[in-house]
């Protein structure tokens, strides 16, 4: 699963007043004007997530770089951060005996 559907795959899209953006493919290799935009939007490595106002300037530079970003809506990104928190979550420890099993006397059963 590509992380576009991951994202997706959480709530269902809805209009919100920010959206919060992921930069999620490399910047090397990419057009100047494509690299001067994601400089804009203050997206400088991978996996980093920005949170910018839903505004037609936003859209416009989002739509440029549409295919190396993946945009959520705020719900999205509260449910992909649960999501995240609740699967790095403690959780009790595994014990693992390594000593060997007591030897049960079945060989002097009483008659």
């Amino acid at each position: 699963m590509n992380a576009f559907k991951a994202y997706k795959a959480c709530v269902p899209i809805a209009w919100s007043p920010n959206l919060y953006i992921t930069l999620v493919r490399g910047i090397p290799g990419t057009r100047r004007l494509h690299r001067r935009t994601l400089e804009a939007l203050r997206l400088g490595k991978c996996n980093r997530t920005v949170m910018r106002w839903n505004t037609p300037t936003v859209r416009g530079m989002l739509q440029q770089v549409k295919r190396l970003v993946v945009i959520e809506t705020e719900e999205m990104y509260k449910a992909r951060k649960q999501k995240e928190a609740n699967h790095r979550a403690l959780r009790t420890p595994m014990v693992v005996n390594h000593l060997p099993a007591p030897a049960s006397d079945s060989s002097q059963q009483p008659m």
